[in-house]
């Protein structure tokens, strides 16, 4: 199926993504002058950030649970709303106990309503089983997108505005998602996909779901590859900004690796998504790991200029979030559709877990150490360890009983 032809609601989808995600990534850029402004050490807006990280993911499981039972509309405009709220109170803050609440609680809630789990969940209702993995890597791109046009905008209005300014324009941003949820319909062929699934197997109750995933064994190794994922991506978005900062480069140095960051996860996300329809997703996902790697290793071992910041930016970029539809197309593939924002919304649960300790504990070893270096090597160890993690994962769909025909 050409990408052109998938349902709208895969493309309003894409529109929430690029608002939702360009914000959240552009987050790293505020640490110094908010920092600066409450007089804090790093680790204060470090924390800030990993409540927000760990909310998300705590939410996300029974956010998950409310889209499978209400529908992704309703829940997508209450995380606007939030989202917008969290920001604009931080715009506003003159404590700063009060991001834990704004930055922390509030924009928490609004990314666990607005990001992948809720939008792939619906996206995977439209969608044929066997274009999903593409559908999700076309969806995840979007984010990146976001990331890659709204963090060049960030710094500019840091630059001329300040981050009080930046962050209330960022909120009345949020508005837009709200437009594209109000629009958002089901497709007709994908009802029809999904009436077919419910013939050929027996209806399902959430009760039974997270009873069969809970014994699967390969469903927590997805888990734990997910949380290394979660650990990487937030420590990279949070600190890598003041990494190059302590390196004598330039703030418009990190905010353009972070951009190409963003611009070259728009084509990784879309490349890993199509290897993973064609090729088994979990040789794909240690693939993946493997290259990241040997990315960071490369990063933290050469001397760090303009050039190695904007070169590890493309590479980590290339396979910064292309674990997000092998993930989430791991999970469909084992379990079906029918409960994905739900058995995927723990999944990412435990991906936050690891954003948590990423942005946490980067904050917390620069205060102790005085440098970065323990904990970038920290990752390149995770990310071998996650490479071997997933070669042993059963992806073959759970066989069901067919439900009896009825007379």
């Amino acid at each position: 199926m050409s990408i052109f032809r998938f349902p709208p609601l895969v493309w309003l989808g894409i529109g929430i993504l690029i608002v939702c995600l360009g914000i959240r990534q552009s987050f790293g850029i505020f640490m110094m002058p908010i920092s600066d402004t409450f007089g804090t050490g790093r680790e204060f807006f470090a924390l800030a950030i990993a409540l927000q990280n760990l909310l998300f993911g705590v939410f996300q499981p029974f956010v998950g649970i409310a889209a499978d039972r209400y529908g992704s509309k309703r829940i997508i405009i209450v995380g606007a709303i939030a989202y917008a709220l969290g920001l604009i109170l931080t715009s506003i803050a003159t404590e700063p106990s009060v991001l834990y609440l704004s930055l922390g609680v509030l924009v928490g809630l609004g990314l666990s309503c607005t990001s992948y789990v809720i939008i792939l969940g619906a996206v995977a209702k439209v969608v044929p089983p066997q274009h999903a993995a593409k559908a999700f890597g076309l969806t995840t791109a979007a984010g990146s997108f976001g990331m890659f046009a709204m963090i060049p905008g960030a710094q500019a209005l840091l630059v001329h505005f300040g981050w009080q300014d930046a962050l209330l324009v960022f909120g009345l941003l949020c508005s837009l998602m709200i437009g594209f949820a109000l629009f958002m319909r089901g497709n007709q062929n994908g009802a029809m996909t999904q009436t077919a699934t419910a013939q050929a197997m027996p209806e399902q109750t959430l009760k039974q779901a997270l009873g069969e995933a809970f014994r699967h064994k390969g469903y927590w190794l997805i888990h734990m590859g997910f949380f290394v994922c979660g650990f990487h991506v937030m420590f990279i978005a949070t600190h890598l900004p003041s990494y190059l900062a302590d390196k004598a480069l330039a703030a418009e140095t990190a905010a353009m690796a972070l951009a190409y960051v963003g611009i070259f996860n728009i084509f990784g996300s879309y490349f890993w998504g199509v290897m993973g329809d064609k090729f088994s997703k979990r040789h794909v996902m240690s693939a993946l790991y493997l290259f990241r790697t040997a990315v960071i290793a490369g990063f933290v071992t050469l001397p760090v200029t303009e050039n190695s910041a904007a070169i590890f930016g493309a590479a980590i970029g290339f396979c910064w979030l292309g674990t997000v539809p092998l993930t989430s197309g791991l999970v469909r593939q084992i379990f079906g559709a029918r409960y994905l924002s739900t058995l995927y919304g723990l999944v990412f649960f435990t991906h936050q877990v690891g954003s948590f300790l990423g942005a946490w504990f980067g904050g917390r070893i620069y205060d102790y150490y005085g440098s970065y270096e323990p904990i970038w090597w920290s990752t390149v160890v995770l990310a071998f360890i996650a490479a071997l993690i997933h070669l042993p994962i059963n992806d073959k769909p759970i066989e069901r009983a067919v439900a009896p025909a009825i007379a």
